[in-house]
């Protein structure tokens, strides 16, 4: 009986993507799903494969099928089914065996079954996927952790089938156990305040200044070739240009205006909160789709509470491009300056350069200010911190400006900005060399005696209130 290089179990939308992509690259696939009757028209309607796709229709079959060691990458949900999961396949594997979970997990979730499953000579691997069943299908940014052992096994595997930039396969080992997950669940907390970014750009543009969403969509194609070049900016384009068949409006004006999220988003903010790092735009943007969730308490707000007599005063299309490009800028160096401090807390030798440059291709986020944000990082910014290396300061020189143009305009006018806003907040904070913070302190000193130090001498003190 033929076996496979690598099995995947889970024939969801990634899973069979991903199977075709290896297959297509001529390494040999078993495939089993837990409901069977998938299992069959999935492989007859890639019957072009030949028999790169070997199907399994039991876990036991499914482990029979690979070659030894074998591989085994799960495409499923990474919470509670993933370890019933494990409980199963487990007593079927060998010592040198690996297990690949290559679904959106907790990077503490991911360290603990490693330490589970290492425990009986079996690799594991916590595997960040990027770029959706497109990706997976055509060329995906992948995120490896685990031990360098696991990678030199799964290189030769996941190279050829991932995504490319200028040749540069946009796969790369992370560092051990829960890494990989975390770099993913960052790159997803940037895609959430980068889309809620282009959302308010979008709102200023409909309800502050009048347009329509063909027009607005029209302006994101336009952008779309200049320093905003990005594949979610394309993405605005494609769904602001789309008419609805039924009622012959635009598709997203039908749209209920209510976001759904996974929770990756909110990870990153709790993550980053246990750093002492600021995420305030991702969480701006996980806040925003928890408020559009309250859909009926918005409503009933609308009609009661206050808002502002200050009509227009929109800035112009070019001075919006600008904003958004400082937003963009920010949002990532608060994600990069999260992956910093993790990969100092948990030995991980993050290599943020690296990471920069494999979500240049094939993944949600990717974007021609990647390979930017790349170089700089890679120049060794001073503080480490990627606003302030040269270039990233010259960009933020020539858009901050517009930035806060834009925030002006949606406070006087009452219309939300929260990533936007955020976003702003957070720079100016960083350019204070003094801020406010020594009040704080007098006032934790005034109700619990915590103590300050002072700028004329060393140590720690207290302060005679009175």
């Amino acid at each position: 009986m033929k076996t496979a290089q690598i099995g995947i179990y889970g024939l969801g939308t990634m899973g069979r993507a991903l199977a075709l992509n290896l297959a297509e690259h001529g390494i040999v696939t078993a495939v089993a799903n837990r409901e069977t009757d998938w299992i069959d028209p999935f492989v007859e309607g890639a019957s072009h494969l030949g028999e790169n796709l070997l199907p399994a229709y039991d876990l036991e079959s499914f482990v029979k099928r690979l070659d030894t060691p074998r591989t085994v990458l799960f495409m499923i949900p990474s919470g509670p089914p993933l370890d019933v999961m494990l409980d199963h396949v487990l007593p079927l594997l060998d010592a040198g065996d690996m297990v690949v979970d290559a679904g959106n997990a907790d990077f503490n979730e991911t360290v603990r079954r490693s330490a589970r499953v290492q425990a009986l000579g079996i690799d594991y691997v916590g595997m960040g996927v990027s770029g959706g069943a497109r990706g997976a299908r055509h060329g995906p940014s992948m995120m490896v952790g685990g031990d360098d052992h696991s990678w030199t096994r799964l290189a030769p595997v996941l190279c050829p089938i991932a995504a490319r930039f200028e040749g540069d396969p946009c796969v790369a080992h992370m560092g051990p156990d829960g890494a990989g997950h975390f770099v993913k669940t960052v790159h997803n907390g940037i895609e959430y305040a980068d889309m809620q970014m282009i959302a308010e750009i979008y709102g200023l543009l409909r309800d502050g200044g009048g347009w329509d969403a063909p027009a607005i969509g029209q302006l994101f194609r336009a952008w779309s070739g200049g320093p905003l070049a990005s594949f979610l900016v394309d993405v605005t384009a494609i769904a602001l240009a789309a008419m609805d068949e039924e009622t012959h409006q635009p598709l997203v004006d039908v749209i209920l205006d209510k976001a759904g999220q996974k929770g990756t988003g909110r990870w990153s903010v709790i993550e980053a909160l246990k750093l002492g790092q600021s995420a305030s735009t991702i969480e701006g943007a996980v806040g925003a789709r928890a408020w559009s969730a309250a859909l009926d308490v918005r409503r009933t707000a609308a009609d009661v509470l206050p808002g502002t007599s200050v009509v227009g005063g929109l800035p112009g299309a070019h001075v919006l491009e600008r904003a958004l490009l400082a937003g963009r800028i920010l949002s990532h160096a608060q994600g990069f300056d999260i992956l910093r401090a993790a990969s100092q807390e948990h030995a991980w030798d993050l290599d943020l350069a690296r990471i920069a440059e494999i979500w240049r291709a094939g993944c949600i986020l990717r974007s021609d200010l990647l390979s930017d944000i790349a170089k700089s990082l890679a120049a060794d910014p001073p503080q480490g911190q990627l606003v302030l290396a040269p270039g990233m300061v010259a960009l933020l020189d020539q858009s901050v400006p517009a930035l806060r143009q834009v925030v002006g305009a949606a406070v006087q006018t009452g219309l939300p900005v929260p990533a936007l806003s955020a976003a702003l907040a957070w720079y100016d904070s960083l350019r204070q060399a003094r801020g406010n913070a020594n009040l704080i302190q007098a006032q934790r000193d005034v109700f619990g005696s915590h103590g300050f130090e002072r700028i004329d001498k060393t140590g720690r003190f207290n302060g005679e209130w009175g």
